[in-house]
Parts: structure tokens; C-alpha cells; sequence
């Protein structure tokens, strides 16, 4: 169709130019049919009704063009000034292990939302519209004991912050973790190289990698040495609130990637949520990992049956990681799933989880466009 409007708007010209100037080109040649458009410009912008045509029509067709402009829902917010940890060697958005609670939000103001996560805490997030994105686990003395970012929040006194590369994370003086220890019981860190797992400060810091974006820094968990052991097992104790934290965290974080991506924030949906956590349970219970359900139905099928209306679906799966933020981390390095996240066609998502008998999680994400 652009093609065609091309050349239909060509044959206009033409005719119109043999209009005007037709006889002129026929009798004198291009000098003259040059001569005489020449003249004819000069005659026009001589005359003093020229400039307030031209104006006019400038003023309309600005005017129309600002109608017809899709008007961008992100907000101008900018980036905090950061400045390197003094008692710990990692800050997000200069808050650091062991602040208080009301230091937290004399900076940044009241949370956007408290979720239960995978140590029997809360993760309280801060942003705006998902700008400046982090999430604080606090004590019961409202001391902050867990800190998480994937924006660009993070200070140290190393040298590391966003877009370092693992080469140079690797050559501090701290070597990764290969095992953590949960009771009896040593577990083997298996990262694939998606994240580095160190013991720094008392605390347990994973620094996590893009590696489509060359294997640099994208995202820090820290979490207090205490609060590390309030979890007694490898995997959080399933419960109907930790279903719902990890929904809400991998809803949230979904959306901090996009805005750091410079896309729009989707609309959480309740109902396609619902089609999302059934998957999740079906897999759970029956111990299958796929797309595709048992009874052979897809993603889509599933949304049918649910009387989901959309334009455009799609579905992301994970499921073993100990959370929702290490889930996040490995769909964002898997390129169909990051491909599913950064769509930015998309309006929507629902998200479901839940948890098989050895407690590992399921997560399913369920994307929309009407």
C-alpha cells in the first residue's frame, strides 16, 4: 500500500507540473520552464498574504502531528547521585546492610509494595514507575538485612557497579562460593556462569550477569549472614504467601527490566494470572516442564478455555530456582524468554507459581496485547 500511494502521489505531480508548465517545456525547454518557476516564487513570496499562508498552514500541520503523536507514558525521573559505601563494600541506591528503616524512606519515600519472599521476610520495593527499582529486606528491629537491584543503584568501594564485566568482578579479592551449606546438607552452586556467589562483609552477595550484553554485571542480591540462615533449606517453605510474593516479585521485575530498556510497564491481569498459576500447579503436581500441558493443550489453548481476549500471547516457564529473582535473571539470558520480556508490543502479564513436594517452585508468565 505505501508503494502504491507513492506513485499515485508521483502521477499527481506530474500532471499538475504539466499543467502549469506544459506549454512553456514544449516551446523554450527546461531553461525556460526553470525561468518561469523562478519567477512565479518570487511573484508568490513577494505577495504579503505568502507568510501568514505559510504560518497557518505550519501552525496545522504541527498541531496535527502532535494529535497523532503517541504520547510517551514514561515519566522524566532522574538517577540518584551515588557515592561510594563507607561501612560496607556494596550500597544500592546508597543505602547499605544494616541502615535503618526510616533512614531508607527519608530518602526515597513509602514503599510500593511488600511481598513475602523465600526467607520468611518481606521485600519492600521502591521506585517510580519503575524508575530507580530496588527491593529492601528489613529485620524485625526494621534494620535493612537484604538488598536487591537491577538498575543501575549500585555503588562499591571496588569498583564494580552496572556494566562491569564478570572478568573484572572475578579479579576482587574474593573468590565465589562453590557450596552453601543449609543444615547438614552442602548444596553445589551450579550459576553456569550467570552469576557469581561470594561471602563479603557478613553478608551473601550474588552478583548476576548478562551475558547478551557481554557478560557484565546486571543485578545484586545481598543478603545478611542472618538472615541467610533464618532459611533452613535450599528452597523457601511453600505457603499461599510466598505463591503470591514470588508472583508479585517476578511481575515487578519483569517490568524494572523493561523501563531500564527504555520500554512501557505492563498491567498486571488478574484473569489471565489465574491461566498462568494453573500451569504452574499442573506442572507441579504432575512433575513435567513444558509449554505444552499433558492433555496436549498450548499456552493458547489454555487461554481460550479461559475466555482470555488478546491480539498477541506469549509465555515464559522456569522453574528450580530458589526465586523469583534468580528465575528473572535466567529468562533474561535465555534469548526467547528475554525476547518475551522486552517485547514491546506487549500490554500485559499475569503471573503464577507454585511449588512441587521438595518445594521447588514453578513459575509461569503469560503475556498480553489486546
Amino acid at each position: 500500500m505505501p508503494k502504491l500511494r507513492n506513485v499515485i502521489l508521483l502521477l499527481l505531480i506530474a500532471l499538475g507540473f504539466w499543467h502549469f508548465y506544459g506549454e512553456t517545456l514544449k516551446t523554450t525547454g527546461f531553461q525556460g520552464v526553470f525561468d518561469e518557476i523562478q519567477s512565479d516564487i518570487n511573484l508568490i513570496k513577494a505577495n504579503p498574504l505568502f507568510k501568514n499562508t505559510v504560518d497557518f498552514v505550519k501552525t496545522e500541520i504541527e498541531q496535527l502531528l502532535d494529535k497523532n503523536e503517541p504520547k510517551s507514558n514514561q515519566p522524566i525521573v532522574e538517577k540518584p547521585q551515588l557515592d561510594i559505601p563507607t561501612d560496607q563494600t556494596f550500597s544500592v541506591h546508597n543505602i547499605e546492610i544494616g541502615d535503618a528503616r526510616s533512614y531508607v524512606e527519608k530518602i526515597v519515600g513509602q514503599p510500593k509494595r511488600s511481598s513475602m519472599n523465600e526467607y520468611g521476610v518481606d521485600w519492600v520495593a521502591y521506585h517510580e514507575s519503575y524508575h530507580n527499582f530496588f527491593m529492601v529486606a528489613y529485620d524485625k528491629q526494621d534494620l535493612v538485612v537484604g538488598l536487591y537491584t537491577n538498575q543501575d543503584l549500585l555503588s562499591s568501594s571496588v569498583g564494580i557497579e552496572l556494566g562491569t564485566t564478570r572478568e573484572s568482578v572475578l579479579a576482587m579479592n574474593y573468590d565465589p562460593l562453590e557450596y552453601i551449606r543449609k543444615g547438614w546438607v552442602s548444596y553445589q552452586i551450579n550459576s553456569e556462569e550467570e552469576y557469581d556467589f561470594f561471602q563479603i562483609d557478613d553478608n551473601y552477595v550474588t552478583i548476576f550477569y548478562d551475558i547478551e550484553e557481554g557478560n557484565s554485571v546486571t543485578a545484586i542480591l545481598i543478603v545478611n549472614d542472618n538472615l541467610e540462615k533464618m532459611k533452613e533449606e535450599i528452597y523457601g517453605k511453600p505457603s499461599k504467601e510466598l505463591k503470591e510474593g514470588f508472583e508479585y516479585q517476578l511481575f515487578d521485575l519483569t517490568n524494572a527490566a523493561r523501563v531500564k530498556n527504555d520500554l512501557p510497564a505492563l498491567t498486571f491481569d488478574e484473569a489471565v494470572k489465574e491461566t498462568a498459576r494453573s500451569h504452574s500447579t499442573d506442572m507441579a503436581e504432575n512433575y513435567y516442564f513444558n509449554h505444552t500441558n499433558l492433555e496436549g493443550k498450548s499456552p493458547f489453548d489454555r487461554m481460550a478455555e479461559d475466555d482470555i481476549v488478546y491480539s498477541m500471547a506469549g509465555e515464559n516457564i522456569a522453574m528450580g530456582q530458589f526465586s523469583s529473582i534468580f528465575a528473572h535473571e535466567g529468562l533474561m539470558n535465555s534469548p526467547g524468554h528475554r525476547k518475551n520480556i522486552l517485547l514491546p508490543e506487549y500490554e500485559a502479564l499475569g503471573v503464577g507459581v507454585d511449588f512441587n513436594k521438595e518445594s521447588q517452585p514453578y513459575y509461569t508468565e503469560n503475556f498480553l496485547s489486546q
